[in-house]
């Protein structure tokens, strides 16, 4: 399975536009090659260099198997569903790392599921629909950005 953006390539630098100092959008998305079997997705966005831990962006879950993307904004233009990102907020919460601190990497995950539904809770964190997808994945594929401030 393969994950890629029209707005960055993999390992290299996300364009402000989609990060907290630029418009926050969610960034466009691509992806194909999902495994047979596939019956919905789940795609994740987290920072594993933040100072306190992984900082979890995004989670979009129940995402249908036939569609193979999100357009940029898609987090606002449509109606997915959506986790209670680490800002306390649900949907995409742009690349925001503490001045100084360096180069962040962000890693957009996209996870092939067994089933067509993940059982979380309606008010789901990231890290609820992490776990519960963990336990349902055929596939993975990661696209990585990076920014700094």
């Amino acid at each position: 399975m393969q994950l890629r953006s029209s707005a960055f390539a993999d390992r290299s630098a996300i364009p402000r536009r989609f990060t907290c100092d630029g418009e926050n959008l969610s960034p466009p998305l691509q992806w194909s090659d999902a495994p047979e079997g596939t019956r919905s997705f789940v795609l994740l966005c987290d920072d594993p260099d933040a100072p306190a831990g992984t900082w979890h962006h995004w989670a979009v879950y129940d995402i249908p198997p036939d569609q193979s993307g999100l357009v940029d904004n898609a987090a606002q233009k449509t109606r997915l569903k959506q986790a209670t990102n680490d800002f306390r907020k649900v949907g995409y919460g742009g690349p925001c790392p503490p001045p100084g601190h360096g180069v962040h990497h962000y890693r957009f995950r996209l996870l092939a599921l067994s089933t067509d539904h993940l059982r979380v809770p309606a008010n789901a964190s990231c890290v609820d629909v992490e776990r519960e997808a963990r336990k349902l994945a055929l596939a993975e594929a990661t696209l990585t950005g990076t920014y700094h401030r």
